[in-house]
């Protein structure tokens, strides 16, 4: 008998080029014996439901969603994790013939690369959470969970900030967390930990907040990587801070979406040891 064809999924978004995904997850199935490809699928900003749909018509197992959808990832799904009813946004997708399940990994994978990779107890600690939107909706609740003792949402628009703070208000207050919504001009000082869930790293911005919010030896965590963070991550470590790209981030919410699809959680170390070798390769190529 030939053999099945191997299992589909992909990653879904606007853009979608760049993605690292499919290298991630190629890596992950060779480390665990699992058959599977991984595409790269580019939805139009009017036709990510349609595109979503095709692709679980044409045999899709699951797929990541990305910027701009993850929103309307949420409303499409039947079910969903805790995590992703908080965040009212999925980054993951399973295709169950009971109904789709939607589930949030970015914070999951953000915390594990902050308190594991780069060594930063997030308990007890004062953390600015910079940008209000789906990356920021994603990672908030995993923060509160990890028991900081405050919290604070700084966003342009600070209305916005706030209806994410308001929304998480009952959870922070289960996991003794203070919570506030600010104003990237005035968004306090002396954070311990700053994370740019922003845009403002696609926009070419050095930095949306002030220096004053780096308190001495603090741990700053751009989600982009690569050229994007760049700029962020040099103002940072032009304070005296310490600076992280979100590559850990990147590999950990992927093994923790390759765990929900397949059942087998893969080691993440190696994956992203050779993730930056690749992306040293090519800026060496450049």
């Amino acid at each position: 008998m030939p053999a099945s064809a191997p299992d589909r999924y992909a990653v879904i978004g606007h853009p979608v080029a760049h993605s690292r995904s499919p290298f991630i997850h190629a890596a992950f199935a060779a480390q665990t014996g699992q058959a599977l490809v991984y595409e790269r699928v580019l939805a139009p900003l009017d036709g990510f439901e349609a595109t979503l749909r095709a692709f679980a018509a044409e045999g899709g197992r699951g797929c990541n969603v990305t910027v701009p959808f993850k929103f309307e990832a949420f409303r499409l799904c039947a079910r969903h994790s805790e995590r992703a009813v908080l965040a009212e946004a999925v980054n993951t997708v399973r295709f169950d013939a009971d109904g789709w399940f939607g589930d949030n990994t970015d914070g999951v994978g953000l915390l594990a690369d902050i308190v594991h990779s780069a060594g930063q107890p997030v308990a007890g600690r004062r953390v600015l959470l910079v940008g209000a939107g789906g990356a920021a909706a994603g990672v908030l609740g995993p923060l509160l969970e990890a028991k900081p003792a405050e919290v604070v949402v700084a966003n342009r628009t600070v209305e916005r900030a706030r209806q994410l703070c308001e929304r998480h208000r009952r959870f922070a207050q289960r996991h003794g967390a203070a919570l506030a919504a600010r104003g990237l001009d005035d968004p306090g000082r002396g954070f311990e930990l700053v994370i740019n869930a922003s845009a403002s790293s696609l926009e070419g911005q050095a930095a949306p907040v002030p220096p004053r919010v780096l308190a001495p030896g603090a741990l700053v965590v751009d989600l982009m990587y690569g050229p994007a963070a760049a700029g962020f991550l040099r103002w940072a470590e032009s304070h005296g801070a310490r600076a992280r790209d979100g590559l850990g981030m990147l590999v950990e919410q992927a093994a923790e979406a390759f765990a929900l699809w397949r059942g087998v959680r893969p080691l993440t170390a190696p994956v992203l040891a050779a993730l930056r070798a690749q992306l040293a390769a090519e800026a060496a190529a450049r």
